[in-house]
């Protein structure tokens, strides 16, 4: 009897069956049940069958985390998906040589956890990190970038990240603006984990495949579009916000409806047959086409191109917010940071005490940009005085950009572009909405 075995224990009158699981202790097995909850058995209590053996080989010299792909068996007439973990809830596999949550993960442990992907696509699997969300650092959004374009270099039709989801929204904000790919890449996640029954982990997952295969080039974050396991809502990467804590449709578009909707009953219909699922998504936008890039963040329009990357980025950037009562020595660190992004309240404002402050940052060559903490409009500091001053002092209005993408906006801008700080005002990768101007 080994982890990973199927097994039949009787305990009374009480029989339960599933996977056995690595235990913290000799005195008691648990078991994985099929309904995903796990249950603890006393060992001396209970008469144990093994159905199936279900241990796998490992091989102890894989790179747990180094990016390794894997492949299973191919099949001509589907696309190919590579799905690329980063951690995070979907993503976690129990290794049953120890019981811990690791990064061996690949196109095999998904088909296992997942048995709903089995036959929609060719899958890769390789894994950048195994890390909670929070822990999300700059130097792996490069790699993931790094990893994405590797993906679609070798003939990938579309790219998952399974990723946390606390901070979803920064790493699709990151991949919008430093890849320009001709194929999908789609994000997603799972607000539940795969033991509740409640979990959003297989119709997230599916859709999310789905649109991997769909007739777009967008960078999107594909998660659950009401409580109900009906719809996924396909929101655009430099858009999107987690605004829940734990609700299943955590995710919205900010200051629209989100770029698509995939129905789950006929992406799952069409999946299984080993269709594409355009049918099954509506556009509330009409998308990037498969096959385009977006530009070269300069103001070029997207054309016909190959998958082109820039994946540089200036970490030294702050996002800084301000609240009423705040002591404006606060800010004394921001003199040494090379951007810094200010969350302002209402149209972009903040205290007059601060304003010399900021044009101090400006004089000593800091680009400093100004977002609101309003959910949804843009900032517009030429309504009122602060705002005037603060135009005066050097600070450029980031439009309707959110605030945490401004913020990753500004790392990659300072590193790539020769005019970050007149990026900061332009749409590069539909994070901000051009302003209206009348007919004159």
């Amino acid at each position: 009897m080994q982890p990973g075995d199927r097994v039949r224990v009787e305990r009374g009158d009480v029989t339960n069956e599933g996977v056995l699981l690595p235990s913290t202790t000799r005195d008691h097995l648990v078991v994985k049940l099929d309904g995903g909850y796990n249950v603890g058995v006393d060992r001396d209590a209970a008469d144990v069958e093994v159905l199936e053996s279900g241990a796998r080989d490992v091989d102890d010299g894989a790179d747990a985390g180094g990016g390794e792909a894997s492949e299973i068996t191919f099949d001509d007439d589907l696309p190919t998906v590579s799905l690329i973990s980063t951690g995070g809830t979907i993503a976690s596999t129990v290794d049953y040589r120890t019981g811990a949550v690791t990064a061996q993960f690949d196109a095999e442990d998904v088909l296992r956890a997942v048995p709903d992907l089995a036959g929609r696509a060719n899958y890769r699997g390789r894994v950048v990190a195994n890390i909670l969300s929070e822990n999300m650092e700059p130097s792996i959004w490069r790699e993931l970038a790094e990893a994405v374009a590797e993906e679609v270099e070798a003939g990938a039709d579309g790219v998952v990240v399974m990723h946390g989801t606390d901070t979803m929204q920064y790493s699709a904000s990151a991949l919008s603006f430093m890849l320009d790919s001709p194929v999908p890449v789609v994000f997603t996640g799972s607000q539940r984990s795969a033991d509740r029954p409640s979990s959003d982990n297989v119709m997230n997952a599916v859709c999310a495949v789905e649109a991997a295969k769909a007739d777009h080039a967008e960078t999107l974050v594909c998660m659950h579009a009401s409580p109900s396991d009906d719809a996924c809502a396909l929101h655009r990467g430099t858009r999107v916000r987690k605004n829940h804590t734990s609700r299943r449709d955590a995710f919205e578009t900010v200051g629209a409806a989100p770029l698509g909707r995939i129905d789950y009953e006929a992406a799952a219909e069409a999946g299984a047959d080993g269709d594409a699922a355009d049918d099954a998504i509506e556009w509330a936008r009409k998308p990037l086409p498969r096959g385009r890039v977006a530009g070269d963040g300069d103001g070029e329009d997207g054309a016909d191109a190959d998958l082109t990357t820039a994946t540089d980025l200036d970490a030294d950037v702050e996002l800084a917010k301000f609240t009423p009562g705040m002591d404006p020595a606060a800010w004394d660190y921001l003199g040494d940071k090379d951007g810094v992004v200010i969350e302002g309240t209402g149209l972009g404002h903040v205290h007059t005490d601060l304003i010399p402050r900021i044009e101090e940052l400006v004089e000593g060559g800091t680009v400093v940009a100004m977002t609101s903490q309003c959910l949804a409009g843009r900032v517009c500091d030429r309504v009122y005085d602060t705002g005037r001053d603060l135009l005066d002092a050097g600070v450029v209005e980031a439009g309707d950009t959110l605030p945490g993408t401004a913020k990753v906006k500004l790392m990659w801008a300072l590193a790539n572009l020769s005019d970050p700080k007149g990026a900061m005002g332009r749409d590069l990768a539909g994070e901000l909405t051009e302003e209206s101007r009348p007919w004159r």
